[in-house]
């Protein structure tokens, strides 16, 4: 089968869905609403068709903006949706990032995201989450052994089974395993914070921000097993030491950013970094303009552009 189109290429439309539950989102909830409707409508007046799933009992005003009724259960639609191969949009097993987080209602986003396109739902018996994968289009992908070799995703699956399934299942013919991810990510090290392909072959890493950066290892440590593989690696930079409320540090990443038809969006953090990163992207992406857009309320609920989002190619 052929693998999943790159991200770079043109898509139909982008998902994502707006935060309602005040027990997950606490004090943020409100911003991050704020958020998630700025991104939304940057994204649809740039020209990418975009549906935002709200709760059926969501008062939030969305003049404009295309939405469906759907009970899920939190934003991360990268993780409980679909991933598109094959001309058809292949649903996974989810079971709250190793049961960690399991909310009702995200177990039916992937197969109502296919059914809101009318495309064909192919099951598939193991749990793999989107942002624990990025491929590049030539069947080649990378990932952390941290995340997809975690005993409480597939325990009974070693690298070799998890190599052929998602060989069968996706077309993706080369696994670049990368060791651990961003320390404090709930997602147990997910790819789409650590390392990004930007082309064929082409893969982006942050780069650390002075001695106190809590990621330095792990980036070096990503970068090197990139370029040992033959990958071409480009840097980033990176946040720093971003921390919340209560003095931990939080897994704040610029590789958490979104590409659509006209647009790379790079979540901001209030950092002094961030129009840098903006800087950076613009240059490894210059057929599209390169916007910042603050996630920082986003990322109190765990995540950023990249993992409440899920593209369809066209």
């Amino acid at each position: 089968m052929m693998p999943p189109k790159p991200e770079w290429e043109h898509i139909g439309r982008l998902f994502t869905a707006l935060p309602w539950d005040v027990r997950e989102w606490g004090d943020a909830l409100r911003e991050a609403r704020q958020e998630v409707l700025a991104f939304v409508r940057a994204v649809a007046q740039a020209g990418t068709p975009v549906t935002l799933f709200v709760r059926p009992d969501d008062t939030v005003d969305v003049d404009g903006i295309d939405t469906v009724e759907l009970s899920y259960g939190d934003i991360w639609l990268r993780d409980s949706g679909p991933v598109f191969a094959d001309q058809k949009a292949h649903c996974f097993r989810f079971n709250g990032w190793g049961g960690k987080y399991v909310m009702k209602g995200d177990e039916i986003v992937a197969e109502a995201i296919a059914q809101q396109l009318d495309t064909e739902a192919v099951m598939h018996d193991f749990v793999l989450e989107g942002g624990a994968i990025d491929h590049d289009g030539t069947g080649t992908a990378i990932t952390t052994r941290q995340c997809l070799l975690n005993p409480n995703r597939n325990p009974d699956m070693s690298q070799a089974d998890l190599e052929a399934a998602l060989a069968d299942t996706l077309g993706l013919t080369r696994i670049v395993w990368l060791g651990n991810g961003l320390q404090n990510d709930h997602t147990d090290g997910h790819v789409d914070n650590l390392a990004r392909f930007v082309a064929p072959g082409h893969a982006v890493v942050p780069f650390p921000d002075g001695g106190g950066d809590p990621n330095a290892i792990v980036y070096a440590d990503a970068a090197m097993a990139l370029s040992g593989a033959g990958l071409q690696v480009s840097h980033i930079p990176s946040p720093g030491r971003v921390l919340n409320d209560d003095g931990n540090v939080v897994p704040a990443s610029y590789a958490n950013f979104v590409l659509t038809n006209e647009l790379v969006v790079v979540p901001q953090f209030g950092v002094e970094n961030d129009q840098a990163a903006v800087s950076a992207l613009a240059e490894l992406f210059p057929g599209r303009r390169a916007i910042g857009l603050s996630a920082r309320a986003i990322l109190a609920g765990g995540g950023a552009f990249h993992c409440m989002t899920n593209q369809v190619p066209e």
